[in-house]
């Protein structure tokens, strides 16, 4: 009787030397979340409720990386805030993008990072330059407009930006990540007011690292939240954060949004 075994190789978890540049550390990081593969089966291998504090998703991060099983842009964000917690000199946000094309509506997101001053991101998506770019934009508007001139040449049209707050390098922390601090409708917005909105959200995020209201967060030794935050125990930088919204852009609905939005993760480019 004939038998024979075919093992798939299973990725390693990248492991750095405290020498290691942290620009040489992203490209590892981004190597690893490429070798999982992007999950084309149509069967969301997990289930991320975005409304989670961070300890949880760092939890599901871990598991990600023991299953080794292929991913899509969400799950691949959270894996990047995972792998890059012990880099606390790079700051990690979230980005997502809305696209139009032939008709229908396209949604995709990516961690943005900064380190010394220069703006990348970490990801995955089927389009090879719609996930990392490497930390060498100079502004946050010359980051987003590369991601811009990439939609454009695969025939999408950008429609909204959504740009979240720096997240916690605390891996135990009960804050959850603030998403969507700015909501920039490119159809509302000139060019030049587009650009202007992306430097003053990039200018928040420095200002609130400046005066210690971003990372690091408090942790779930707080026995009480250990489960998610009720809305009004919100921490001050979320309570800050959202009288600080941009007028440009939209208001976040109150109530339906809490829900976990992976409907809108499930059809992307």
């Amino acid at each position: 009787m004939f038998c024979s075994s075919f093992q798939i190789p299973i990725p390693s978890v990248p492991a750095f030397q405290p020498s290691t540049p942290i620009p040489e550390r992203l490209e590892a990081v981004q190597r690893y979340i490429r070798e999982l593969q992007y999950n084309h089966t149509g069967t969301q291998f997990f289930e991320i409720k975005k409304s989670r504090p961070l300890t949880g998703l760092m939890d599901l991060a871990k598991e990600m990386t023991k299953e080794a099983l292929p991913i899509k842009c969400l799950e691949a964000v959270i894996l990047g805030i995972y792998l890059t917690n012990n880099m606390t000199t790079l700051d990690r946000f979230p980005i997502s993008f809305k696209t139009h094309f032939s008709g229908n509506y396209f949604r995709h997101i990516v961690l943005g990072v900064n380190f010394g001053g220069r703006y990348g991101a970490l990801g995955i998506s089927r389009r090879e330059e719609l996930m990392y770019k490497a930390p060498v934009f100079r502004t946050l508007s010359e980051l987003i407009f590369d991601f811009e001139e990439a939609y454009r040449r695969c025939w999408h049209t950008l429609k909204k930006v959504k740009l979240g707050h720096c997240v916690s390098h605390d891996p135990h922390s009960v804050e959850q990540i603030e998403w969507k601090h700015s909501i920039l409708d490119l159809d509302k917005l000139t060019r030049e007011d587009f650009r202007k909105e992306l430097e003053r959200h990039a200018r928040d995020m420095r200002l609130k690292i400046g005066k210690g209201t971003g990372p690091p967060s408090p942790t779930k030794d707080r026995k009480k939240d250990v489960s998610s935050p009720q809305r009004g125990q919100a921490s001050p930088h979320r309570r800050n954060s959202r009288g600080d919204r941009r007028p440009s852009g939209e208001k976040k609905p109150a109530d339906s949004k809490a829900m976990p939005d992976l409907n809108g993760y499930q059809i992307r480019v």
